[in-house]
């Protein structure tokens, strides 16, 4: 770039132009993609030459993924890939074929990813771009969830990327590779491989590639043992992804830190850092939502407007068909209009399902997928918007968390399969125990939320006690034979708490965190305005109940450090 600086004003009005798109390139590199958008848009649209048009476009959708703009991302893919054939240069067909991969795959269309990968590899005429095709594949196997790279896919993407030199897509290479071992449990080896290729990584300089090698190695020290090291890391990638804080990294790096911080007894720092976690992966987790229905909106907007201009094909025959009634059969001719106006009628039924199915993935998005009740975004959604309503009529509420116990050793047992269907038994038993105006969801795992409005703390004891013993006695039967199991309890109340969800949460899970301490199975509520000052008084009726009074407690997860 500064050479081209040095001769800009011997440049041709297009080699300037081309020289625009390399300079919004750059700003988009150091993470500036407002401030890069519109250029590319604007080269995209006045150059005349399709290959830098292309590009152009390729590089717009990029920075519209990273931005979180899915439903525009999808709808410049297909004109992109429409103008794939006429495409001869081979590394501009693999940026859009890359473009196309990566897409597909953070939609979570594994499937089609790896095909795009697949044909980047087979097109490839240098390391640099059979490198781009094995990350883009390995990826897709990584992100649905493959336990480890085949050999021969492990051997053929390894030299590829070894030939490619320090490029992103090795280095990405390398950081795919420690994610696989850090999924088969082995973090000494994902250190060697991330610290090999660590200082490569600064010196390229790409902001979210260096923040997932730093979140991962916090993981990885985590995991080994070294909390300074891990601590290090952690602090690294946070500040690295300053201006991304709903990135899958950042949600890493606040869970180590609260590890941390939990391993050191620092309970005020490892509830912070909870909260940023909380937050931090919620909003991750609602971008990936967000991807994958976009992708499915797209889709049907496209069959949808097919169906349009069928439409309008269909009626624009049946007209040219009135206009020759007089010189052909009348009958003949009018039999064909019935069958044409029952192909309308067909297309007619399929927009009608189409939009049906629109509606039903707008549903999916707010439901969680194993038990049909709300999931944690929507549920918190819902919660804040009852607690205003009851704070501006003044009326009582009530938030209970349930933990399943030992949720963690019925997984181990009996598998995955087994621990599902206990699950699903739980919510059952407890939404029999529910009124239409409660708010019941799974905020994560084995833990779940339940917003009682109009309900006073003497009356959500005996709510939260008739659960219990629902949970208890529905988790024996045909789906789960022999298989005991409990949940633990923590309620708060908005009299002692406020009408704020995140105060309600913290002591109700402070609640919580008592009930397992004092041995699970039982209810145990917070019933006093100082959070401390008063005395405990027992709200015991099936299991055993507790009003609790140390605030300063936080609950880790039955899966940890109350096992």
């Amino acid at each position: 770039m500064g050479r081209l600086d040095q001769i800009a004003m011997g440049l041709s009005p297009q080699q300037k132009l081309h020289q625009r798109y390399l300079m919004a390139r750059q700003v988009a590199f150091a993470g500036n993609y407002d401030a890069a958008l519109p250029s590319l848009k604007a080269i995209a649209d006045q150059t005349v030459d399709p290959v830098l048009a292309f590009r152009a476009s390729a590089t717009v959708i990029d920075l519209m993924v990273a931005e979180s703009r899915y439903e525009e991302a999808f709808a410049g893919l297909n004109p992109l890939l429409d103008q794939l054939p006429a495409v001869k240069e081979s590394d501009v067909r693999m940026q859009g074929l890359g473009v196309a991969a990566q897409l597909y795959n953070e939609a979570g269309q594994y499937d089609v990813s790896s095909r795009y990968a697949d044909q980047i590899i087979k097109e490839s005429t240098d390391a640099k771009s059979a490198c781009r095709g094995w990350f883009y594949k390995s990826d897709a196997l990584f992100e649905r969830g493959g336990a480890q790279l085949s050999a021969d896919q492990l051997r053929d993407g390894t030299v590829a990327c070894g030939k490619a030199g320090d490029t992103l897509f090795s280095l990405s290479f390398q950081y795919l590779l420690a994610g696989f071992d850090m999924r088969q449990g082995r973090p000494e080896s994902a250190i060697h491989v991330l610290q090999a290729s660590y200082p490569k990584v600064l010196r390229a300089g790409f902001p979210p590639q260096i923040s997932e090698f730093e979140s991962t190695l916090a993981k990885a020290y985590w995991k080994d043992g070294d909390l300074a090291s891990a601590t290090k890391f952690a602090n690294n990638a946070l500040a690295t992804n300053a201006n991304r804080p709903y990135s899958e990294s950042t949600a890493n790096a606040y869970q180590v830190l609260y590890e941390v911080d939990k391993k050191a007894g620092d309970s005020s720092a490892a509830l912070a850092n909870l909260e940023k976690y909380v937050a931090a992966h919620d909003g991750y987790v609602s971008r990936v939502s967000a991807k994958a229905l976009a992708y499915q909106i797209v889709k049907q907007q496209v069959l949808a407007k097919k169906l349009q201009i069928d439409t309008l094909n269909k009626q624009n025959q049946i007209l040219t068909l009135q206009q020759k009634l007089n010189k052909k059969a009348v009958e003949a001719s009018r039999l064909y209009i019935v069958l044409l106006m029952m192909v309308l009628a067909t297309i007619a039924l399929w927009t009608y399902r189409i939009k049906r199915s629109q509606l039903r993935f707008m549903k999916l998005a707010r439901r969680d997928g194993l038990t049909g009740i709300f999931n944690r975004q929507h549920f918190v959604n819902e919660a804040e918007l009852l607690l205003q309503y009851c704070r501006k009529s003044s009326r009582d509420a009530c938030l209970v968390l349930i933990d399943l116990d030992h949720f963690k050793a019925v997984n181990d047992t009996h598998g995955h399969a087994v621990g599902d269907r206990v699950l699903q038994r739980a919510v059952e038993a407890c939404k029999t125990c529910l009124r239409s105006t409660d708010i019941f969801g799974r905020l994560g795992g084995e833990e779940f939320g339940i917003l009682l409005p109009e309900c006073t703390l003497e009356q959500v004891i005996v709510r939260a006690e008739q659960i219990r013993v629902a949970i208890a006695s529905a988790a024996t039967g045909e789906n789960a034979p022999g298989i005991p199991i409990s949940a633990s309890f923590g309620a708060s109340s908005v009299v002692h708490s406020g009408y704020e969800l995140r105060q309600l949460m913290i002591h109700a899970d402070a609640a919580l965190y008592r009930a397992k301490g004092e041995g699970r199975n039982r209810v145990s509520v917070v019933d006093h305005p100082g959070f401390g000052d008063s005395v405990p008084r027992d709200a015991t009726l099936g299991g055993d109940a507790h009003v609790l009074q140390d605030a300063s407690m936080f609950r880790s997860g039955d899966g940890q450090a109350n096992a």
